[in-house]
């Protein structure tokens, strides 16, 4: 019998030029000043979307050290990588399927959010079987008709709920509900689900369901609305210092997210040339270009071609021609700017080098500012530094 002999397959290589640094001082900076806001409500950081693809595993660290009570996520596995990180701080997750398999949450005590009676009987099954109960917080549509109990399975909820409870198979900690309108503080709709989700932890009460905690609010609310904090705050864009009210400004918020690269290439471009696929940009004069090793794979929307600028040698130079899969090119003017191959570039930061903000792409895509932090990714490697000091790159 002969055996064919497979080659070793090569270590997967990363991309050493395209970086997204994450500053968890900035996400200490941003949590302390949303604990400010709350007054006394307490703060749950959510870290979803792997903490808006700024890395779960050190935001949840960096926030829970600058005070942040609790963490909040969307999937069971979201919630299971950070017990598996270590971290012990009480962590929801609310989006689930029926189905889902739950036991192994519930063993790692994370609070599990019930949106329906078929949600809480799975949940209830499995509590049965690992013989544990299970921590659930009951998620209350008030009107964004999304996720969330629905009115017309409201009583059977509550029946349900209570069965449950003493059998002792659940622990009731909270109630919550996600508001349609956060972003515009004064919106009517923001004080009706104020007021549904009071009328409904009130119903709760009478059933003798009463919740540990109540929470409502998003970034928005907790900076703008304080009768929507209820007895704890949800925030997650102004956690990564990014505003969740555009025009109000930045609102006081440091963004955590930094993207560079570095130059890979200068070289001179004669005046009439076309420059990238199609063409779509001529030098109108002599000039002198530098090639940036990013592309639409990484981030980079081919529908900013031409549209933003990067902070190269002290200054802002325009990108032009079209954004590729891997690279862009950016003119650098007739003298070069004195850039040389290998020089750092800054597509979006804090604006400390005097770069541009992820809010300028989304101003420039008629999008939200959320988008362009979780596109960044491809083969960019994410840098930490701040509290926990620069670690090893990942990707």
């Amino acid at each position: 019998m002969t055996t064919t002999q497979r080659r070793p397959r090569p270590a997967r290589t990363v991309h050493p030029q395209a970086e997204a640094v994450i500053d968890l001082d900035a996400v200490g900076e941003n949590v302390r000043a949303l604990r400010e806001h709350a007054g006394p409500a307490a703060v749950m950081a959510v870290v979803k979307a792997d903490a808006y693809n700024h890395g779960a595993v050190p935001v949840a660290r960096a926030a829970l050290a600058a005070g942040a009570r609790e963490l909040g996520v969307t999937t069971l596995d979201e919630a299971l990588e950070l017990r598996a990180a270590g971290i012990e701080s009480p962590i929801l997750s609310w989006l689930h399927t029926a189905d889902a398999d739950f036991g192994p949450a519930i063993e790692a005590g994370v609070e599990l959010g019930v949106s329906s009676p078929r949600h809480l009987a799975a949940i209830v099954a499995a509590a049965r079987q690992v013989g544990e109960p299970a921590t659930v917080t009951i998620k209350i549509d008030t009107g964004l008709n999304r996720n969330g109990v629905a009115v017309d399975e409201w009583d059977e909820m509550l029946r349900a709920l209570g069965r449950a409870r003493a059998e002792g198979v659940v622990r009731l900690r909270g109630a919550f509900s996600h508001l349609a309108h956060g972003d515009e503080p004064e919106h009517p709709c923001n004080t009706e689900q104020r007021d549904r989700l009071t009328e409904a932890v009130a119903e709760l009460r009478r059933h003798s369901l009463a919740p540990e905690v109540v929470h409502l609010a998003n970034s928005a609310a907790t900076v703008t609305r304080p009768d929507l904090r209820f007895d704890m705050v949800r925030p997650g864009i102004a956690m990564y210092g990014l505003t969740p009210i555009p025009e109000r400004g930045d609102m006081g918020f440091r963004p955590v997210m930094t993207v560079r690269t570095r130059v890979v290439l200068v070289k001179k471009v004669r005046a009439g040339a076309g420059v990238s696929y199609g063409h779509t940009w001529t030098a109108p004069a002599d000039t002198t270009v530098a090639l940036l090793p990013m592309g639409y794979a990484d981030g980079i929307r081919r529908n900013l071609s031409g549209r933003i600028e990067v902070q190269i040698g002290g200054r802002r130079c325009p990108q032009v021609g079209r954004v590729c899969m891997d690279q862009v090119v950016v003119d650098l003017g007739a003298d070069g700017a004195g850039v040389d191959e290998g020089d750092e570039a800054l597509f979006f930061g804090d604006g400390r080098h005097g770069e541009p903000g992820a809010q300028d792409w989304a101003d420039k895509l008629d999008t939200i500012n959320y988008e362009i932090v979780t596109g960044i990714g491809g083969r960019v490697v994410r840098t930490y530094v701040g509290d926990e000091g620069s670690v090893a790159p990942c990707p």
